[in-house]
């Protein structure tokens, strides 16, 4: 608490806060004023900073504008939305139109996309065997595409989506959004 007290005050007078993470976006724009319920002084600055807080696909289209960059990766990649992304802040199309608009990039479609991939934080610990489940079947979705790399925006579906493709021993890489933006 001390510290997201810290940050808010540090953060107060920017004008965009760009957060290259769903649920760390989500955390700050959706839930820091619940960590401040009975402080009216904090909460009120949390609730101010939340219209300041972007996830970076977002950020660099609605914000800046920006539909395409200058990159190029040359492979059949999927998308997975997250669910903090998705849910929480209703950011969807613009990691894919920034993907499709990749020089050789082929984008596949995901089959059930929006189900979540079974990390979602704790749930991932307090349900361990739910999890696995949900893991498994985002794992076989994401098999059935025949891309060669899974994208996401959120570091903690990646982490939970590599996990179990490197206990398969499966070729499918995973990579953050900004990964595929910056290569050429």
């Amino acid at each position: 608490k001390q510290l997201a007290k810290h940050n808010i005050k540090e953060l107060a007078n920017s004008q965009y806060i760009v957060v290259p993470s769903g649920s760390c976006a989500a955390m700050m724009k959706v839930f820091y004023g619940d960590l401040f319920a009975d402080d009216d002084e904090m909460r009120s600055l949390a609730s101010s900073l939340s219209s300041k807080v972007y996830e970076l696909s977002e950020f660099i289209v609605k914000i800046l504008g920006v539909t395409s960059i200058e990159a190029t990766y040359s492979e059949r990649v999927t998308y997975h939305p997250s669910c903090h992304l998705l849910r929480e802040q209703g950011v969807d199309d613009e990691p894919k139109t920034l993907l499709s608009r990749v020089h050789g990039l082929v984008l596949e479609k995901l089959e059930d996309a929006a189900v979540c991939c079974g990390f979602g934080g704790t749930f991932s610990v307090k349900y361990a065997g739910i999890s696995e489940a949900m893991l498994m079947d985002k794992i076989r979705r994401i098999e059935e595409t025949s891309a060669s790399t899974v994208v996401a925006c959120d570091l903690s579906c990646l982490m939970h989506i590599e996990g179990a493709l490197r206990r398969k021993k499966s070729p499918i890489k995973t990579k953050h959004l900004v990964e595929i933006l910056d290569s050429t």
